[in-house]
């Protein structure tokens, strides 16, 4: 490799595991929704154009971007070697020259400029000139790298795909292969939040007053319900994820997460999202009653709202929370036909709210550049946290007041030929919902409550126990 010759490195997918285009749209979701209305206007004006409109509304965290190691430091080796390096990208110059100062190992910029469309051939002619009729070697990791490399002395791929690699040898000298780690499957359930699938155990809440006398039936249509759910919810989480790709980049342990780091693309997210929905719906239309289909059509609803509004407003946002953990309650009884009392709907309302507010309440224990992350993205401030704490705690021993109600209730009894035998389920649930907050008070609980209690075997435990007693006292 001749020591002179200019290495220009391409920036999408190359340098950094992720598209700006792709978050640039993202962001703009985000920050301005209704500004995603003008994208036809602006791509009428060219490519250029649309990346230089979006480039000025975007909240892009450059020093936060998923940079690849591997090629980071095969460029900083060309430059401790004395060669010329500079940053070739179709991004627009806004981004691109942030990128270069954050990293300071680049020589200069080539980039869209707003009026021209640094990609495929009006790169290898920028480049061209820039390197004055020297030779010169380019970095890059797709298909359409192929029409620089022919013009390029040399080329250097970043992709896993040897096939790209091979090709890129048929027309130029291969200096380098540079293969990112593969994604494994186990990723992708991650992106999935499969394991959050464990809050769609509430579809069978409205089972527990009948577990004495259940129909296969009834705990059928309950079991798709439970997968509709999770279906629906994944897609929900993979959303959330894309749409928190700045956020979960500055917090300690969400910057590993696929779509964050950029093992997982921005494009492949949005399909995900989109066919994990389809199959919901599909699910639900095929084997489940009308009605669990207009509930989950009011989840779908009012996650998605969740996601884009609510979760920045402090207080409405553990309200919604709760909201939707009951949405779950409800759906359970939409899917079965069992009735949804009064009673249940007060008790999920109470234990979720407590619940939201105990997430809350972890996330403002948190170090203090988390605190100040919950600051920007949901407006809670450090001085709130004797009030989540106190509302909190409050929340769950109204719960527990329900909760004795409803065990109280003439039409309740009735159905049970020993019901004094389910009075065992309000001192365990008392002891399971101060559990949870002294968890919480001592730093010990995860920030998802409902995850935290389908794991820990205490609160199996008292799950055990609870149900023995409906059971029992049937």
């Amino acid at each position: 490799m001749a020591s002179s010759s200019t290495l220009y490195v391409d920036l999408d997918g190359s340098l950094i595991a992720t598209d700006l285009l792709h978050e640039s749209l993202l962001s703009l979701v985000r920050v301005e929704p209704l500004a995603f209305l003008h994208l036809p206007r602006w791509l009428m004006q060219g490519k250029a154009a649309l990346k230089r409109e979006l480039a000025s509304r975007a909240e892009i965290d450059v020093t936060t971007l998923p940079y690849r190691p591997e090629v980071l430091k095969f460029v900083q080796d060309a430059r401790a070697d004395g060669r010329r390096v500079v940053l070739a990208t179709a991004s627009d110059s806004g981004l691109a020259l942030k990128v270069a100062e954050h990293l300071d190992i680049f020589d200069g910029v080539l980039a869209s400029d707003g009026e021209h469309n640094l990609g495929g051939a009006r790169k290898l002619e920028a480049m061209q000139v820039d390197a004055a009729g020297k030779d010169f070697s380019y970095l890059g990791d797709r298909p359409v790298d192929l029409a620089v490399w022919r013009g390029a002395e040399s080329a250097v791929v970043v992709s896993r795909s040897d096939g790209l690699a091979r090709r890129a040898a048929s027309v130029t000298r291969l200096d380098a292969h540079i293969k990112p780690a593969a994604v494994s499957l186990k990723r992708y359930l991650y992106a999935l939040r499969v394991h959050q699938w464990l809050k769609n155990v509430l579809v069978f809440l409205p089972l527990m007053p009948v577990l004495h006398a259940l129909d296969w039936r009834v705990v059928f249509h309950a079991g798709v319900a439970f997968f509709a759910f999770g279906l629906m919810a994944s897609s929900i989480y993979v959303l959330n994820d894309l749409l928190d790709l700045s956020s979960d980049r500055r917090h300690k342990r969400k910057r590993f997460r696929p779509f964050a780091s950029g093992e997982i693309s921005v494009p492949t997210g949005l399909w995900m999202c989109a066919g994990l929905c389809s199959a919901s719906l599909l699910l639900s239309l095929l084997l489940l009653p009308p009605m669990f289909m207009g509930v989950l059509l009011i989840y779908l609803v009012l996650t998605t709202t969740y996601s884009f509004y609510l979760k920045r407003r402090a207080i409405v946002d553990v309200f919604s929370l709760a909201g939707l953990y009951t949405v779950r309650v409800a759906a359970g009884a939409a899917a079965t036909g069992l009735p949804l009392s009064f009673w249940i709907l007060s008790f999920s309302l109470f234990i979720f709210l407590s619940l939201a507010l105990a997430k809350r309440y972890v996330e403002l224990s948190g170090t203090p550049a988390e605190v100040y992350q919950m600051t920007q993205d949901r407006n809670y401030h450090p001085v709130d946290l004797p009030l989540v704490l106190c509302a909190g705690v409050a929340a769950g021993q109204m719960s527990a007041l329900v909760l004795s109600l409803y065990l109280n209730d003439q039409q309740m009894l009735a159905r049970y030929s020993n019901p004094a035998l389910l009075w065992v389920l309000i001192p365990v649930f008392l002891f399971w919902i101060m559990r949870i907050w002294l968890k919480a008070v001592r730093g010990a609980l995860h920030d998802d409550p409902v995850v935290f209690a389908a794991r820990d075997w205490v609160s199996r435990l008292a799950l055990v126990i609870g149900a023995a007693a409906l059971w029992a006292a049937g």
